[in-house]
């Protein structure tokens, strides 16, 4: 995979673990990864895709999970937070989207990145938008992976799929936790392929092993809750755009992933059949095969206006 580097870096006021692959001077890529999930939790096939491209593929442990800064003890009240959002109030949280995109950007700020694609799947999506909308100079392109702009017109998740998302197993074991995660997982997985459940369950187990801290997944939680649609805003966004999402995603359904490419001036979105709200194996040269072709697009074209500017 190229040379590899796992690393803390203080930035924005936050610790983050981080790690990169690929080449030192390979065009920068920074992955964002969803609510509650670990950096270890995305794919790593989708991963050793992009390095093999030429990519330097940088993920982290958002705040709050992981092997990041925590906040103990600061439990935010979900149902006082919807009601307060409600009713126009500020809710009491200890953090947004916004300074989870901070952190991003940061991250790269203190890698000594001027910009890098930004990518983002699920939360990190949303996190990815509001890169490219706060700082818009570290963003070569944004790349919102089965995300939203959070709109409240669009569909909610199916009840299944929501129960999935918060319901906490029955005991904090190892082994409630991952027959709980096997169960849940189903309720959004992709359709096109079989759902691996020892797959699923080795990847709940190593995310256990790694850092179990379900508190965190409710700041997290409350973070969303709290953001504001950003439909408006990505009207002015002028970063080349990809969105990609699957037509089986019962968690954040198709219609989030259309609005998102019909609210970005430009964007390039596709729609995979069968595609849920995860990343089986399978589903990796399906989702290169547009990401890898559309960072080199952008590439050229940058290549070709420095060349013009000249």
């Amino acid at each position: 995979m190229g040379d590899e580097r796992v690393a803390k870096i203080r930035t924005n006021g936050v610790e983050l673990e981080f790690d990169e692959a690929g080449p030192a001077n390979g065009v920068p890529f920074l992955m964002i990864n969803g609510f509650g999930s670990q950096m270890t939790s995305w794919s790593d096939e989708f991963r050793q895709g992009l390095v093999a491209a030429g990519l330097r593929f940088i993920r982290f442990d958002n705040r709050d999970v992981g092997l990041s800064q925590k906040w103990h003890g600061i439990v935010p009240d979900i149902r006082k937070v919807m009601q307060d959002v409600r009713e126009g109030r500020k809710p009491n949280i200890p953090y947004t989207l916004n300074d989870m995109a901070a952190d991003a950007a940061g991250l790269l700020d203190g890698l000594g990145i001027e910009n890098a694609h930004v990518a983002g799947a699920s939360m990190g999506g949303m996190i990815a938008q509001l890169v490219a909308l706060e700082h818009p100079a570290k963003t070569r392109s944004l790349i919102s992976i089965f995300s939203t702009t959070s709109d409240p017109s669009l569909p909610r998740s199916s009840p299944e799929a929501q129960a999935a998302l918060v319901s906490p197993p029955p005991a904090p074991d190892r082994a409630s936790v991952i027959a709980h995660g096997v169960k849940g997982r189903r309720a959004y997985a992709t359709t096109r392929f079989p759902y691996d459940e020892q797959r699923v369950g080795a990847l709940i187990g190593a995310a256990f092993d790694r850092s179990y801290y379900p508190e965190g997944t409710s700041r997290q939680y409350a973070a969303i809750m709290a953001g504001p649609p950003r439909t408006e805003r990505l009207k002015s966004l002028k970063v080349p755009t990809l969105v990609l999402h699957g037509s089986a995603d019962t968690l954040l359904r198709p219609e989030c992933g259309r609005h998102t490419a019909r609210c970005i001036p430009g964007a390039e979105y596709h729609e995979i059949e069968g595609w849920g709200h995860d990343m089986p194996p399978q589903m990796v040269p399906l989702v290169n095969g547009f990401v890898v072709p559309f960072v080199q697009t952008v590439e050229a074209a940058r290549k070709g206006a420095a060349v013009a500017a000249l």
